[in-house]
């Protein structure tokens, strides 16, 4: 059976300005390696998860650059948590990072919607306490 997820794949159009988009998130770089035929396995990841991250790759061929922002139709491509949303979204503008609508809130849980820099569509959700839930 399966016993961890390792990555998720994020196609990009650069590999540095994508890394630099991340790292305004901040996620680190965990492995590097360019290849002889241009290609390069580039995966971050953050600290407090490691070995789980992301792969960032830029697709091959014609129509996969089409594909670039566009991987999930739409959909979320990440949904990542955070234990303070207000000092993530500050922190987060504060890098650059300009893309955030205003934050929500649900049963359980604050959340913003944004983009990261090729328009796929993250979430950034707050787990809070349900205050009816019983002990």
């Amino acid at each position: 059976m399966i016993d961890t997820i390792g990555r998720t794949v994020v196609l990009v159009r650069d590999y540095d300005e994508a890394r630099d988009f991340y790292a305004k998130l901040g996620f680190e770089t965990l492995h590097d390696q360019p290849l002889p035929d241009g290609r390069r396995f580039l995966h971050v990841g953050l600290s407090s998860q490691p070995g789980v991250g992301l792969w960032l790759l830029e697709p091959a061929g014609e129509d996969g650059a089409e594909r670039i922002g566009r991987q999930t139709g739409g959909e979320p491509l990440l949904v990542l948590y955070t234990g303070d949303l207000a000092a993530a979204i500050a922190a987060a503008r504060e890098a650059g990072v300009d893309t955030f609508e205003e934050p929500q809130e649900a049963q359980g849980s604050a959340f913003i919607h944004f983009a990261d820099l090729y328009g796929n569509h993250l979430v950034l959700v707050e787990l809070r306490p349900d205050p009816a839930a019983t002990v």
